[in-house]
């Protein structure tokens, strides 16, 4: 009786999932992650109301997040604080708002009896993954704060925490794929699949690196492109003398770790476009139905897309990274990762694993 009901609900999901990624995206990029210096998962429903509030906060913030006060924000006014703290407050908002839109269905579902015993471990491993990347998300925060070595959260962990984000946002996806009936949309061809995979793995890869680039705020350096300022590869990669712990981990504090995450990013992305054309070649030798076909376009748009946003963006990082440019190239690069577990979710194998998971 609710088995469309519980699809509607999954498909939210999704959406919202989709949603808190890019809101923390806009967060990263507008500088904002530092300005609310404490986890208060129930209290800090509430963003501070009177002028007093406002100010404890903003003081909190000065004296927490020293470092990046005085580096970028010595001159800012309240009023300016307040438009980081929205961003921060936000992002966290659309959490608990995503903890109790996924919570209550789910409680009323399962006293239904609408969900399979498959369906509820499989959800039972998206409450784990989300409540992870909240956890993750205050560790991350928290490398930003009373840390006089860096300006921002750390790079590494930032990655991990995007990384976390765009997993919850793909299995669940998953999970949504599994409760539509495709019947006989799917194509058993196991090459097909084993090239998807790969793409899909690299694809992921590459994320993770646009989660450096944009901890380390790489793309400042080297803002033009195809070449990086003249070169094909920094002086300073190829200088072993560069390659030490200390550049790694005070990245902020040289050119070595930065250039090098930009190098990783592009030559990955160079990478991709290989396997993509392969794969596309492959694809195009054989007979497909209209699903596989739809998913295979949907995926050659995004693709195109990113591609261009990737370099528009880079060649932008004047001075500052571009909010807008930045907030786009994560939005589309996460539906190009669910529109590729999209189409690896219609190849599947052989017939005798259709319902393969």
């Amino acid at each position: 009786m609710y088995k469309k009901w519980v699809r509607i609900w999954l498909l939210v999901g999704v959406v919202l999932v989709f949603g808190q990624v890019v809101i923390g995206g806009i967060t990263r990029l507008t500088d904002s992650g530092l300005s609310i210096t404490e986890w208060n998962v129930i209290k800090g429903t509430l963003p501070p109301l009177t002028g007093q509030q406002w100010d404890i906060a903003f003081e909190k913030y000065k004296t927490h997040a020293k470092a990046q006060f005085e580096a970028i924000h010595s001159t800012m006014t309240l009023s300016e604080f307040k438009w980081i703290y929205f961003w921060e407050y936000f992002h966290r908002l659309w959490a608990r708002g995503m903890g109790f839109i996924f919570l209550f269905p789910f409680l009323f579902f399962l006293a239904k009896k609408e969900l399979s015993n498959t369906l509820i471990r499989r959800l039972g491993i998206v409450i784990l993954m989300a409540a992870t990347a909240a956890v993750f998300g205050w560790i991350m925060v928290k490398s930003g704060l009373n840390t006089p070595e860096r300006a921002w959260v750390s790079a590494y962990k930032l990655m991990i925490h995007l990384g976390i984000g765009f997993s919850l946002f793909g299995y669940l996806l998953w999970t949504t794929l599994h409760e539509h009936d495709f019947g006989k949309s799917v194509l058993h061809n196991s090459m097909l699949r084993k090239l998807v995979v790969g793409f899909t793995v690299l694809l992921f890869i590459q994320i993770l690196f646009g989660g450096l680039m944009s901890g380390m705020k790489a793309g400042l350096s080297y803002p033009t492109f195809p070449d990086m300022n003249g070169a094909f590869i920094p002086s300073e990669i190829l200088d072993g003398s560069n390659w030490t712990k200390e550049n790694f981990l005070l990245y902020s504090r040289n050119s070595f770790a930065p250039a090098l995450v930009q190098v990783l990013h592009r030559f990955t992305a160079y990478l991709l476009i290989i396997s993509f054309v392969y794969m596309l070649v492959k694809f195009y030798k054989i007979e497909r139905n209209k699903t596989v076909t739809t998913a295979l376009n949907l995926l050659i748009g995004l693709f195109i897309l990113q591609i261009f946003l990737g370099i528009i963006t880079i060649i932008n990082c004047k001075g500052s990274i571009p909010v807008m440019l930045g907030a786009l190239h994560q939005a589309i690069g996460l539906l190009l990762f669910g529109s590729s577990l999209f189409l690896l979710f219609l190849c599947r194998r052989n017939k005798a694993l259709e319902n393969v998971g």
